[in-house]
């Protein structure tokens, strides 16, 4: 049943849409959110005469679309989607999406502000994240109720072209931006150099020394050499600021166009008429000074966003693959998106790995820079494991693959930066919202100086109102904070520590207190199994292999240690294996419960006291996990790890800058003082369930702490969320590092500390752009209101304050090596 026909493409309305565009006036029924967006995007774009001059409805969709939106509809292809698109697993039936787009055309934090807001409004778009500094967008939608293609659409409605990211595009789109804004900035130069040539003789001659005619020749010559510069240079902003009125917002854009428009077209009227002053060199050289402080901008924000680029160029395009391992060595020539999990690759001295794999064969070591922030190269041998993207460095290696593709290493760090550089902290939207409301005011505050200044000298009205106009414009507040923010998060990769969330930088600064695990965190994570305890039937060899059973599957250090003891023993058949995090593990084996973990963990399953002889385990302050089933105990297994060789500095660094340190682990309190007495750290949390962490955290966060948690394992994940920050070690499970604000790849600790220097940095230059933005426009407002501040001195310091703040953010890069 349905309720009549879909205005755009004519087919059936359901009876539970309820959709409709205004076109000509009347509400026109829709039969889904695709065919509402790329209609609204038709009307909006002037294109509405396509629905009055049709003569018939279409017979099938797709030719309701006109030229400029049919083209939009490969976008909606699955196979075209694959290399820019992701399901999601929070739909059941696979119908939610996100797809990493690009998008041309930004010009200020007013174009962000715009889409995200235009594209939220679609029906079925759930989620839009666009970052200014990297022109990247992750849109997510329902594809059961908008299609890619009318979401791309919406975007060029409002004057904007959105594309799949992808490296190359991303270059060429780099590129193209370039060089248009370099031959902007020729035209503008050339135009103002001659336009000079010709005003000054007016300027310096004396009365009754030039006849009129020799002026208004002047001035001719001046009005031909400034149209190209209007026309062609300052298009951008003429353009940028039509579509801003149109959609009823205010942009960057808008007091400029306003400003050179007004001096022009008074410029061009004194001309024609032979009256009056021309302001044709103050257009020509504002228009030159902005764009090349805009120009200067653009090429520092590309240089910002440069690491995830130089990552996303890491993996090759071509992999030689042993086609038949061991049998024979012969080598094909292969795609590394056609690498499977299995495949045997050779990669020779000098060639980057194209897949995460474990080595089978050969000795050499890996360039893992990029990747870990690590200069010295890792060695690899048998049974190491390597990353897609480094470069094998000294002999070739056999490598079996383990992850390609979008499984890689490689491409979850590229997703975890993208997902932090398209996300909005709560300090850009703070600036957002000022600029934007700044922009306001200042319009109506350039009205009340024209109307002042007609009254006081009306010849002055147009050059005064015209700098006020400029000389304010919020794009130095616009750019203060995500800049710096851009830069920071880029020098702290190179560093080894990652950005996954974009409030991390902020709050990682402003973190006072510091909570570490232990075990792969403090300590190297690499435990031994230092001594075996049997307490019943099964010998240590039984034992340990039914302990290595049990954690066959685990990620935890203590599992990976039982695991390593039990080497090339038969491991006993267990089933029902269950993960208890921070307690255990347990499992049914030959018809009895079985648990291994902390001791009382194991007892609350049979109840009986540990025996005397247990107490003839080390008293070092090992870790000591028991083993035991329904009858009683079966061993205990003492482990132990050392502390991480730069832990010690790290803590004490963080102490002398005034933070707290504090030890938080499940591991037993003799393990854990020993680590905390050997680094330094005074308070210390033994024995700790994940529910204890989250309720330890949650104390200091109501007595005002702010709270950064370093933690590894499936156990830390919790009190890693419900930290105000937190840093997940590279080495961790999958779950954590999901969870963490901040990845440290390269698992070396002096790293985090050199992280918490330039966030403190960066905070500390987003403070100093902030102030001189304020401090700048409350200088150059009063003197402009007041005329000591001509058109071009206005574009010279708007132009100014722009590059000031970007290369005081660019600052950021310098020393972030080491």
């Amino acid at each position: 049943m349905n309720v009549g026909n879909c205005y755009h493409c004519g087919q059936p309305v359901p009876t539970a849409v309820d959709l409709a565009v205004s076109i000509d006036g009347q509400p026109r029924a829709m039969c889904c959110g695709g065919c509402q967006a790329v209609a609204q995007a038709i009307v909006d774009n002037g294109l509405a005469d396509y629905y009055r001059h049709r003569d018939a409805l279409p017979n099938a969709p797709h030719e309701a679309l006109p030229a400029i939106v049919e083209g939009l509809q490969l976008y909606d292809h699955a196979d075209f989607q694959k290399g820019f698109v992701r399901i999601l697993g929070d739909a059941p039936d696979g119908s939610e999406r996100e797809a990493s787009l690009i998008l041309e055309g930004i010009s200020c934090s007013a174009c962000i502000w715009l889409n995200e807001q235009h594209l939220s409004r679609l029906a079925g778009v759930t989620a839009v994240e666009i970052n200014y500094a990297t022109r990247r967008a992750r849109v997510r939608w329902d594809e059961r109720r908008i299609k890619l293609s009318a979401i791309l659409a919406a975007i060029a409605a409002i004057g904007y072209r959105a594309y799949p990211y992808d490296t190359a595009k991303s270059e060429e789109l780099a590129r193209q931006e370039r060089r248009s804004a370099l031959w902007r900035v020729f035209v503008a130069g050339f135009g103002m150099m001659q336009v000079m040539m010709y005003a000054v003789p007016v300027y310096f001659a004396g009365t009754d020394e030039m006849t009129p005619a020799v002026e208004q020749l002047l001035r001719w010559a001046s009005l031909v050499l400034t149209v190209p510069v209007v026309c062609y240079s300052a298009a951008p902003f003429f353009r940028n600021a039509w579509r801003d009125l149109r959609l009823r917002r205010a942009g960057m854009d808008v007091p400029v166009a306003l400003g050179i428009g007004a001096a022009f077209a008074a410029s061009v009227w004194a001309t024609l008429t032979a009256s009056g002053e021309v302001y044709f060199d103050s257009v020509t050289m504002f228009v030159f000074f902005l764009l090349s402080g805009r120009f200067l901008e653009m090429t520092a924000r590309q240089r910002a966003v440069s690491v995830t680029e130089a990552l996303a160029r890491l993996m090759p395009a071509v992999a030689e693959r042993i086609s038949a391992y061991p049998a024979n060595r012969d080598l094909e020539q292969v795609m590394a998106a056609d690498l499977r999990s299995g495949d045997v690759v050779l990669v020779r001295p000098g060639a980057t790995i194209p897949a995460d794999g474990q080595v089978i064969e050969g000795e050499s070591s890996a360039n893992e820079a990029l990747l870990t922030g690590e200069s010295a190269p890792v060695s690899k041998r048998p049974g190491a494991f390597v990353i897609a993207g480094a470069v094998n460095v000294e002999s070739p290696l056999l490598v079996e693959v383990t992850q390609v593709g979008e499984a890689t290493r490689l491409s979850a760090i590229v997703r975890l930066m993208e997902r932090a550089s398209t996300e909005k902290p709560r300090i850009v939207e703070l600036a957002d919202r000022i600029a934007n409301g700044f922009i306001i005011t200042l319009l109506f505050l350039a009205t009340a100086v024209a109307v002042v200044w007609w009254f006081i000298d009306p010849g002055q009205v147009l050059w005064i109102t015209v700098s006020v106009l400029v000389v304010t414009c919020p794009c130095a507040l616009s750019l203060a904070t995500p800049v710096a923010l851009t830069v920071a998060s880029g020098a702290m990769a190179r560093t080894g520590l990652l950005v996954t969330h974009s409030h991390a930088v902020e709050t990682l600064a402003r973190a006072s207190h510091f909570i570490f695990d232990k075990t792969g965190t403090l300590t190297t994570g690499e435990m031994r199994v230092l001594d075996i305890l049997p307490l019943g039937r099964l010998d240590q060899l039984d034992s340990l292999a039914l302990a290595a059973a049990l954690e066959q599957a685990s990620e935890h250090p203590i599992g990976a240690a039982l695991r390593q003891a039990s080497a090339g023993k038969l491991l006993p058949a267990v089933d029902g294996l269950i993960n208890e995090p921070g307690s255990g593990m347990s499992a049914q084996h030959a018809g009895r419960s079985v648990r291994l973990g902390r001791p009382d963990y194991v007892l609350a399953l049979h109840g009986k006291p540990l025996p005397e002889g247990a107490q003839s385990l080390p008293a070092s302050g090992d870790t000591v996990i028991a083993l035991g089933d329904e009858s009683g105990w079966i061993a205990l297994f003492c482990l132990g790890d050392e502390p991480r060789p730069e832990a010690a500095a790290m803590v004490a660094a963080l102490r002398a800058a005034g933070r707290q340190v504090a030890l938080l682990t499940g591991d037993a309190a003799p393990a854990a003082r020993r680590v905390a007495q050997a680094l330094g750290i005074d308070e210390v949390q033994a024995d700790a369930s994940p529910q204890a962490k989250n309720d330890y955290v949650r104390r200091l966060q109501a007595s005002g702490a702010v709270v950064a948690m370093v933690g590894d394992g499936v156990n830390d994940a919790p009190v890693l969320a419900q930290a105000q920050v937190s840093v997940a070690m590279g080495g961790g499970s999958q779950l954590a590092r999901t969870q963490a604000d901040l990845v440290l790849l390269s698992e070396n600790l002096d790293h985090l500390w050199r992280g918490v220097v330039l966030a403190q940095r960066a905070l500390r230059v987003i403070r100093q752009n902030l102030s001189w933005s304020f401090a700048y426009n409350l200088l150059a407002l009063p003197l402009a209101m007041s005329g000591f501040i001509t058109p071009w001195m206005a574009g010279i310091g708007m132009s100014g304050s722009s590059l000031l703040v970007v290369a005081n953010s660019l600052r950021l890069q310098k020393g972030c090596k080491g």
